[in-house]
């Protein structure tokens, strides 16, 4: 076996924890993963990878070595793909959530590909936090903050959670002047999660807590939207959900004072040093076309003149 098979294998071997798991990312067979750790642990003369009844971690020496293998890999990926002929090619799959994907994702996807018309790429839209490994994914579009520490993220720009109603709403039932009021005014609210539903309130969402009783629940934003427009009720919404909106005089931002801090908008990847050209090229594009659509960007009051 090629050496720097080896080293790919101990790689992917640590990456996804288990030798049965490398064996089926690699297309490869166990017996084939077992030997070529085995090899590897021989020409090394030490033990690279400690077993478990649960995964697998690797020892001291183990840990240097993958370090230096995966700078190694990422060499000699660059030196593959920069003599190799500058046209872009290939599936690159990449998630992002529903209405994001839709409204600010897609456009992107369809520049990209007519820039690369050998390239495809498949979009995964889903308002859970689909994992990259476990579903095959090279790069997503994440809204919030990164809980795993083992993948890359990139900002691209931040976002707000705004209590949004309309103007027709505002005049029948009056407009609130303090979270707790919301308690008593007809809101419409996400699917719940929970049998308690709950707005928080302040930075750091622990200054207040609200209890309602929503007039209607929706796991879809554009019902959502459509219901705060037809004066329904009061939303909370992202800003960029419902900037136009605001702007165009069609809802009213509400109790901007008690907002909880903004949230990240995020590219999220394995790593960056080993990132194929397809994907690293696609994620300097996405950072740039995202980074300058205002409507990323947290409201501020000359938003809502």
């Amino acid at each position: 076996m090629d050496r720097l098979d080896e080293m790919a294998i101990f790689v992917a071997v640590l990456q996804y924890g288990s030798l049965a798991e490398a064996a089926r990312k690699l297309h490869r067979s166990p017996p084939a993963i077992t030997r070529a750790i085995a090899s590897l642990e021989h020409r090394f003369g030490a033990r690279l990878v400690e077993r478990t009844t649960r995964s697998l971690a690797p020892t001291e020496a183990g840990a240097r070595l993958a370090e230096k293998a995966r700078l190694l890999l990422s060499q000699y990926q660059n030196a593959v793909e920069d003599t190799a002929e500058t046209q872009l090619s290939g599936l690159l799959r990449i998630t992002a959530p529903v209405q994001f994907g839709r409204k600010h994702v897609a456009p992107l996807v369809m520049e990209f590909l007519a820039q690369h018309p050998d390239m495809q790429i498949e979009m995964i839209l889903n308002d859970r936090n689909l994992d990259l490994i476990d579903e095959g994914l090279d790069l997503a579009v994440r809204i919030g903050h990164q809980e795993d520490s083992g993948k890359v993220a990139r900002k691209v720009a931040e976002v707000t959670r705004v209590l949004v109603a309309s103007p027709t709403y505002l005049a029948q039932h009056g407009e609130p002047k303090h979270p707790s009021e919301l308690a008593v005014h007809q809101t419409v609210t996400g699917t719940l999660r929970t049998q308690i539903c709950e707005w928080r309130f302040g930075p750091h969402e622990d200054d207040l807590r609200v209890r309602l009783s929503p007039r209607l629940l929706s796991n879809d934003v554009e019902s959502q939207l459509l219901a705060v427009r037809s004066g329904q009720g009061i939303a909370r919404l992202l800003s960029y959900q419902v900037k136009d909106d605001v702007q165009a005089g069609r809802m009213v931002r509400l109790l901007a004072d008690f907002e909880p801090l903004p949230l990240p908008v995020q590219l999220v990847a394995q790593q960056v040093q080993q990132m194929p050209r397809k994907v690293r090229i696609f994620w300097d594009f996405a950072y740039q076309r995202l980074s300058a659509l205002p409507q990323l960007h947290a409201l501020d009051a000359s938003s809502e003149q």
